[in-house]
C-alpha cells in the first residue's frame, strides 16, 4: 500500500520544555551536590582528577539542587538522575564518539560488535542526506523478501515515527524476539511504503570469500576478535587453489577492533608501520604489522570502499594504499579517525571515549577526510536494487 507522506516539522511542546528544563536543572544539581564523589570513581576516565576537579566551583549547581530538593512537586530518583547526570557530564565533550552507556546500552554495543545483533529483518542501515537509509537488505532475510530496497528511508517502526533517531535508535524498535511481527514504513520516491514481516535471526558473520576463477572475493563486514583468524584462514588456502588476485571488500564495514585489522593487514605487509595513533596527552604511538605472515605480500589486490567505508577498515584501506599493495576502487570513506578507548565501569555501565586520532604510514590524516579511492566508481541505490555492481566490475578487470 502506497500514499504521499507529508513531511512535518518535529515541535516541542512548552510542557516538554518545561519538563526538560527540571530534569536538567536536577542533573546538574547531583553533579554539583555528588561531584567529589563522581569524579572520585568516573573522572580518571576522562582524564581528570579529583584534585583537578577541587578548581571548579560547583556551589552555583548546589544552589540549584537544594532549591528543586525543597520544592520541586514530583518524585526524584536518585538513580535516574544520576545516570542522567553521567550522560550530559559526557554530552556536554560535544564529541559524537565520545558515550556513556547504561548497563543496557553497554551490553548492547559489546553484542553488536561481536555480530550478535539478535532476531531482526537483515538490513544495514545508515545516515545518508539527513536521514537514515537502507543500506542494503542482506540475503535470505525478510527485509530483501518483503520488498525494502536500498535508498529506502526508514519513517515508522510499528507506526511510530522514527525518521528524526539514530540508526542504532531504530535498530533497537526493529530488532526482537524471532518469530514475532515488526512493521516498518518506508518513504521512496516521496511515497509511504509498509512492509509487516516476521523476525528471524540473523547470521552474521564477519568475513567470508567467494571466488571467481583465479580471483578470491574477500567480504569483510566489521573487525571483531575473529576476523583475523577467519580471514588468515581463507588465505592459506590461495596458493592450493591457485589464486591470482584478491579484492578486499571493506564496503558498509564500521570498523571493530584495531588489533584485527593489524592481524588482517599482516597478511599483506611484513613488520611495517600500519598506522600513528597522535594524542594531546602522549607521544605517538605507532602500531605494526605482525612478522612472518604476510603470504599475500606479492598479491595483486583491489580493495573496495564507499562511504560507509569507516574507522579500522579505512586503516587498512589506507595502509595498503600507502605501500602501495593495492589499488583503492570506489568512493572516499567515511572519515572516521578517532580512537576510541572502552572503559568498563561498575554496574554494567561503559564509557567510550575518543583518546587519540588516527593516521596513515605516510602520515595521512583519516578523520572527516576519508581515504579517497585511486579508482573513482560511483555505485548508487538503483545499482543496488537492479543488482548491478559496477565497483566490483571494476575490481575484476584491473
Amino acid at each position: 500500500m502506497s500514499k504521499k507522506v507529508e513531511w512535518k516539522e518535529k515541535k516541542t511542546s512548552l510542557g516538554n520544555a518545561i519538563i526538560l528544563s527540571v530534569v536538567m536543572a536536577v542533573i546538574g544539581g547531583v553533579i554539583g551536590a555528588n561531584w567529589n564523589k563522581i569524579v572520585g570513581g568516573y573522572g580518571p576516565y576522562l582524564g581528570i582528577d579529583s584534585g583537578a576537579s577541587s578548581a571548579v566551583d560547583w556551589s552555583a549547581l548546589n544552589e540549584v539542587y537544594d532549591k528543586l530538593a525543597a520544592t520541586y512537586n514530583g518524585e526524584i530518583s536518585t538513580n535516574d538522575v544520576v545516570e542522567g547526570a553521567k550522560k550530559g557530564l559526557v554530552g556536554a565533550l560535544g564529541d559524537v564518539y565520545t558515550v556513556y552507556m547504561d548497563k543496557d546500552e553497554s551490553a548492547e554495543f559489546y553484542k553488536d560488535l561481536h555480530g550478535d545483533v539478535g532476531s531482526g529483518i537483515g538490513v544495514e542501515m545508515g545516515m545518508r542526506d539527513g536521514y537514515v537509509r537502507v543500506l542494503r537488505t542482506l540475503p535470505d532475510n525478510p527485509a530483501r523478501k518483503a520488498g525494502m530496497l536500498a535508498g529506502d528511508i526508514i519513517y515508522k517502526v510499528n507506526g511510530e515515527e522514527v525518521y528524526t533517531l539514530s540508526a542504532d535508535e531504530i535498530s533497537k524498535k526493529i530488532r526482537g524476539e524471532a518469530g514475532t511481527d515488526v512493521t516498518v514504513s518506508v518513504v521512496r520516491d516521496g511515497e509511504e511504503k509498509t512492509f509487516t514481516m516476521k523476525r528471524e535471526t540473523i547470521n552474521n558473520v564477519s568475513a567470508y570469500v567467494d571466488y571467481d576463477g583465479k580471483t578470491a572475493i574477500v567480504t569483510v563486514t566489521r573487525f571483531d576478535d575473529n576476523t583475523g583468524t577467519m580471514v588468515q584462514g581463507f588465505a592459506s588456502e590461495f596458493e592450493k587453489k591457485g589464486i591470482k588476485k584478491v579484492i578486499l571488500d571493506l564496503r558498509n564495514n564500521g570498523g571493530g577492533y584495531v588489533n584485527a585489522a593489524r592481524d588482517l593487514l599482516s597478511l599483506w605487509l611484513d613488520n611495517e608501520k600500519i598506522l600513528v595513533q597522535k594524542s594531546r596527552h602522549s607521544k605517538d604511538d605507532v602500531t605494526s604489522s605482525a612478522s612472518g605472515k604476510a603470504v599475500l605480500k606479492d598479491m595483486k589486490t583491489v580493495v573496495l570502499v564507499n562511504g560507509s567505508t569507516a574507522s579500522a577498515s579505512e586503516i587498512v584501506a589506507g595502509a595498503l594504499q600507502d605501500y602501495g599493495k593495492a589499488t583503492v576502487v570506489g568512493e572516499t570513506t567515511y572519515g572516521k579517525g578517532v580512537v576510541q578507548t572502552i572503559y568498563e565501569l561498575s554496574g554494567g555501565t561503559a564509557l567510550k571515549v575518543t583518546t587519540a586520532e588516527w593516521y596513515t604510514p605516510n602520515d595521512r590524516t583519516i578523520n572527516k577526510t576519508g581515504i579517497s579511492p585511486d579508482i573513482e566508481v560511483e555505485r548508487s541505490y538503483e545499482d543496488i536494487n537492479a543488482m548491478r555492481d559496477p565497483q566490483m566490475d571494476k575490481a575484476k578487470s584491473l
